[in-house]
């Protein structure tokens, strides 16, 4: 595919962030219902037309399809969805891993994310619930593990792996019952949304594909 169609697919993906962004803004379920699912699809469509004539890294894909599952499976409230919503990121951020098994990291910023672990799994343990807070725990360990693994990438996919962080901390956080941001649910997809675009950008960027 040529530059052509991967810019239509790209503006395609901005223009379903902004109606699921105002969709939240508004108040707005049924906005935020249809525009959700949408995103991850056009993100990896974007990315296999910019990856051309090269083909998309699998691994890459498979990443962005368990996040378009975790996002489905997130717009219910229950409990059993957040369970497995968290278990399809988890499946992602496991993909990522592999993906950037090669990239050089730098062992002060591994300290840097393990102490913010560390912190944050010990803030939030006591307001969990019970049975949640194992799950919790291990699924922000992956995650960090992601972040860090990313930095190897560039600034790019490092900023993407922190503010996927950053993300799912917010939504830690809600579930532990801390003080919320006005609208929390925009600023947890607008931060979700860049840093899968950012990690996206800093695997296409690389000359050698995993």
């Amino acid at each position: 595919m040529s530059k052509g169609p991967a810019r239509w697919l790209l503006l395609a993906f901005v223009a379903a962030v902004a109606v699921d962004l105002a969709a939240l803004l508004a108040g707005s379920e049924t906005g935020h219902r249809i525009a959700k699912p949408l995103l991850m699809p056009l993100l990896a469509a974007y990315a296999a037309a910019s990856g051309a004539p090269r083909p998309l890294p699998r691994l890459l894909l498979a990443a962005l399809l368990f996040g378009w599952g975790g996002d489905v499976v997130l717009l219910s409230d229950a409990e059993w969805a957040f369970l497995v919503g968290m278990g399809s990121f988890a499946a992602g951020h496991v993909c990522y891993l592999f993906l950037f098994r090669r990239a050089r990291t730098s062992p002060a910023l591994a300290a840097v994310y393990g102490a913010a672990l560390v912190v944050t799994v010990v803030l939030l343990w006591p307001g969990l619930p019970a049975d949640l807070r194992i799950p919790v725990a291990g699924y922000a360990a992956l995650l960090t593990a992601m972040a860090y693994r990313a930095s190897g990438l560039g600034l790019a996919a490092g900023a993407g792996g922190a503010l996927f962080l950053v993300s799912d901390t917010l939504i830690a956080a809600g579930v532990a019952d801390w003080p919320q941001p006005p609208v929390p649910d925009f600023w947890i997809m607008l931060t979700y949304t860049a840093a899968q675009y950012l990690l996206v950008h800093g695997v296409l960027r690389q000359p050698v594909r995993n």
